[in-house]
């Protein structure tokens, strides 16, 4: 079995293969290729991870190439963690909203536009070679933003199985556990399933069971009396009382979101600047050659539970097992009322098929109407990236309620094209004049 890491040499690659080591018994993997464009980062990274390999005695090799096709070719599973433009992107779409008045982060708003206009047609061009080279495979995304990239794979690439993934589920439903252990409920957590649902980022968790018992009032009571015991973000009592849900932590930008942007006046350092420093001393441990167990400093990156993540779906898909997962797939009839082409994130059983979304009530009314706004945003999105459609970001960035003035988007469009001239193709010709 080969699995490919397309974005290989990222900092978060060493936890990615911890998860692989620790699932050798059931997972019958023999090689890991790790395919990057940036051939120092590759070797420093990839150079770590088979030491990590070696003296955890595995039984699986780990390569490394810069040719995408290459490493593509006869994969089992492809997974894609990668960043167009780097972390140096990131900064420009965070200062990139903060320049505007609006809010400046990675996923949401202006600068999650921005990403996506980068990375939906490089996921695209991999679907495609994907056809070609490794068609049974599916396509793993950890790319951000995870749902709006998968929206354009399932619109664009429908005969490649995509599942978009993202950690904040399975790091909310850990915090959710360890916040019960405080109040004297300690389950392992196989034991307990979270109920969520919404979009990438902007899903509410609405319940928790613990060997299909419900323990959801236990864990509002809980959150409202010791909220630093689950760590689950800033929410005022009022809020969570009125919800009866537990939003995502991301929803802090739309629910708060002048304390969010008035955060940004304080930048330097501004998220992706902190993280650079980061990633500047993991790369020192990594090329390090005495070192083969992962730092502890690793946790700072973001990346927690990311390769129990991984590893848990790709062995659920492999041995056809029928877990429940909250992965990103197709709505497909899963909520009745909503729309069946929308790309939901929402707990799904996975065998060797695919995902298959669980049946779900729709959200409230009083979230709902977020929902279909941001979900508007993400369609014009894709149609954007895909065909390099001006008209179409504008829609989007008035669509969006992070996003500018109506009188003002012409000039953050103009700003969003020229700060990412090299990364836009699609949209030549509207940066040259023409």
């Amino acid at each position: 079995m080969k699995i490919v890491v397309i974005g290989g040499g990222s900092t978060y690659t060493p936890e990615l293969v911890k998860g692989f080591i620790n699932t050798q018994a059931t997972l019958p993997l023999t090689e890991l290729c790790l395919m990057d464009i940036d051939a120092h980062r590759l070797e420093i990274v990839g150079g770590f991870a088979q030491r990590m390999v070696t003296s955890a005695n595995g039984n699986f090799d780990v390569t490394l190439t810069t040719h995408r096709k290459q490493a593509i070719k006869d994969a089992a599973y492809v997974i894609t963690q990668f960043r167009v433009g780097g972390m140096h992107a990131r900064r420009e779409d965070e200062y990139l909203g903060r320049r505007h008045g609006i809010i400046g982060q990675e996923t949401t708003g202006v600068g999650g536009m921005a990403k996506a206009l980068r990375t939906i047609p490089i996921i695209l061009d991999i679907a495609r070679e994907m056809r070609e080279l490794a068609p049974n495979a599916p396509l793993i995304n950890f790319t951000n933003p995870a749902g709006l990239v998968t929206q354009a794979l399932v619109e664009y690439a429908p005969e490649i199985v995509s599942i978009g993934v993202c950690n904040v589920p399975m790091i909310t439903k850990m915090r959710l556990l360890d916040g019960l252990a405080t109040r004297g409920i300690t389950v392992e957590p196989q034991r307990a399933e979270l109920d969520t649902l919404g979009l990438n980022h902007l899903s509410w968790h609405r319940g928790l069971t613990i060997d299909g018992e419900d323990v959801w009032s236990q864990v509002l009571e809980g959150l409202q009396a010791d909220p630093e015991a689950f760590a689950l973000g800033s929410w005022d009592s009022d809020t969570l009382n009125t919800l009866h849900m537990i939003p995502n932590y991301y929803l802090e930008y739309f629910y708060y979101t002048e304390k969010k942007r008035q955060s940004q006046d304080a930048w330097p350092p501004s998220r992706a600047e902190e993280v650079m420093d980061i990633e500047r001393e993991l790369l020192a441990y990594y090329a390090n050659t005495s070192n083969d167990i992962p730092p502890e400093s690793l946790e700072q990156r973001g990346g927690a539970y990311y390769s129990t993540v991984a590893t848990l779906l790709v062995n659920a898909h492999h041995n056809d097992t029928g877990e429940v997962h909250v992965v990103n797939t197709l709505n497909n009839g899963a909520v009745v009322e909503w729309p069946d082409n929308w790309v939901l994130e929402l707990p799904a059983h996975i065998d060797r098929q695919g995902a298959h979304p669980l049946p779900a009530q729709p959200l409230p009314l009083e979230v709902f109407g977020l929902i279909a706004t941001i979900k508007s945003y993400e369609l014009l999105t894709v149609e954007a990236a895909v065909h390099g459609d001006l008209s179409a970001i504008r829609k989007a960035l008035l669509a969006h309620p992070l996003g500018p003035p109506a009188d003002h988007i012409n000039a953050v469009i103009d700003d969003l094209l020229t700060v990412n001239r090299d990364y836009l193709p699609q949209f030549a010709a509207m940066q040259n004049g023409v």
